[in-house]
């Protein structure tokens, strides 16, 4: 299996499960694509060893995926609020949608040709009037006894051959009804799609678009479905997530692999931390040396926070939170804006001293500044050192313009191009303010993750004043997703820590005695 290869067996199987082709941006395709990433031999260079995988026949292969995709399901619609499901959209020139667009022509034209016939065949039109019927019913509640008897007799598909066969069908009269219906059926939000059905005097036309309408209402249908399932859920999700991971886990029993190497790191990263904070006769111990003060949730803290720093190009995500793994993302990328900001904010009232301080309103304007020039600054076509530059010039601008109209002598020329210069080295990874900001917002999140029992978030250091709306709205987002991820993955967490600590400890000892 070669996860470079554009067309795998695993991406044929994939198109194989049900509801795929009408799901959101859901992480079951990230899933998926590890899957076929987790074959032996790649990315295993340098983690714990397991026993190889069994062979397994399509069917299992089949039924694993699936569990997979329901288990990434349940846990979008619990943690999104927004989850909904959508249609697929395919791309514009893509080879699929034109595919498709000619079966679809040949089909609507031949049912054209027919209905053109002299006497007029109905074959076709009579077995979409089976598919509508089949739609309509679907749409029934248990109670809507009476709604089904009438689909029921109106739409008579034994009657309709009959009328059909004997020249009496009146077409026009059944699909008036089926718009009737659906208006009763559909969603508030589909009124107006129903009355555009009204004005089409065309048959193979008003069919095309009845269909089209009865998709929208098969998503409606869907989505209040979700909303209807969310509550119970929410209930039991972290059980439910659980249960499938481990149907996973039997069949794949190399899928921790990556979640062993990446506490196996934490533990190292906070053995040599502690270690550091040790005294001077410990550090020749390496990374066993803080070993024995290392705990479970502490292994674990360290490990989310790496996900901070994580290299989603170069590097694949643990298993355990590969469904969060957008959300991870989003939330580094809204810190690593967050720290060229509080950069550019503490280098700009570090030059302008406490004049802009307690200014009301400065803040914000810088912070309106930064924001929309460092939009897109994540594309690869970004460049940094420019937008640095113009925000050199802009932030230059608005202290000059504030110093002015409070009474304050503006920046001199040489205090500008100071300040300018302080902002573009921002850019450098090994900028000392930058480094420092950095380090503090990681120490804020830290205590947050120490302390996500309690209702209050940690004080906010020194610093970072300037940003802490935006750093405690970041704080809250992160905490919730990796408390859920605790809460449905912590059993396995602590079987491979008890193995790592244990091991540390272990080692540990055998230098004492030494």
């Amino acid at each position: 299996q070669n996860p470079d290869k554009p067309h795998s067996s695993e991406e044929k199987l994939s198109g194989l499960e049900d509801g795929q082709e009408e799901s959101l941006d859901n992480p079951d395709q990230s899933i998926r694509k590890r899957i076929r990433q987790g074959a032996p031999g790649s990315h295993r260079d340098d983690t714990p060893k397991s026993s190889p995988p069994r062979p397994v026949s399509i069917e299992e292969l089949m039924e694993t995926a699936k569990g997979v995709t329901n288990m990434a399901l349940a846990h979008e619609i619990v943690v999104n609020g927004d989850f909904q499901i959508k249609p697929a959209e395919l791309p514009e020139h893509s080879l699929e949608k034109k595919v498709r667009d000619i079966v679809h022509k040949a089909f609507w034209d031949c049912l054209e040709a027919q209905l053109k016939e002299d006497p007029p065949t109905y074959d076709h039109a009579i077995k979409l009037l089976g598919e509508i019927k089949e739609n309509l019913l679907s749409f029934l509640l248990p109670g809507h006894t009476r709604l089904r008897s009438q689909i029921t007799e109106v739409l008579d598909l034994d009657l309709i051959k009959q009328e059909a066969e004997n020249g009496a069908l009146d077409i026009s009269k059944l699909v008036e009804f089926v718009i009737g219906m659906m208006g009763t059926l559909c969603a508030p939000a589909r009124d107006e799609e129903i009355k555009k059905l009204k004005d089409i005097n065309e048959i193979v036309p008003l069919f095309r678009a009845i269909f089209s309408v009865l998709d929208l209402m098969k998503m409606d249908m869907a989505n209040f479905a979700v909303s209807s399932i969310r509550p119970k859920l929410m209930q039991q999700s972290a059980e439910y997530e659980r249960k499938k991971f481990q149907e996973f886990l039997e069949k794949q029993p190399n899928s921790l692999d990556l979640v062993t190497r990446w506490l196996q790191e934490a533990a190292d990263d906070l053995a040599k931390l502690r270690c550091k904070m040790l005294p001077p006769h410990c550090s020749g111990d390496g990374a066993t040396g803080g070993a024995s003060a290392l705990c479970s949730t502490a292994v674990q803290n360290q490990a989310y926070l790496k996900l901070l720093k994580w290299d989603h190009v170069n590097r694949p995500f643990p298993e355990v939170v590969l469904m969060d793994q957008t959300r991870f993302q989003e939330i580094q990328l809204e810190l690593e804006q967050l720290l060229l900001t509080g950069t550019v904010l503490l280098v700009t009232f570090s030059a302008a001293g406490s004049a802009l301080v307690d200014m009301p309103g400065f803040a914000e304007k810088i912070k309106t500044i930064v924001k929309v020039l460092l939009t897109g600054m994540h594309l690869p076509s970004f460049n940094l050192q420019e937008s640095l530059a113009t925000i050199g010039e802009k932030v230059c601008a608005e202290v000059n313009s504030c110093l002015s109209q409070h009474g304050f002598a503006p920046f001199s020329a040489e205090r500008e191009t100071g300040l300018k210069g302080q902002i573009q080295a921002a850019a450098n990874p090994d900028n000392t303010i930058s480094k420092l900001i950095d380090s503090r917002i990681e120490k804020f999140l830290e205590n947050y993750l120490a302390s996500s029992h309690q209702k209050s978030l940690p004080a906010i250091p020194g610093g970072l004043g300037p940003i802490q709306r935006e750093l405690e709205e970041i704080a809250v987002k992160y905490v919730r997703l990796v408390n859920y991820n605790k809460m449905v993955f912590s059993p396995y967490y602590d079987a491979v820590l008890g193995k790592i600590l244990t091991k540390g400890e272990s080692q540990l000892v055998g230098k004492s005695e030494e």
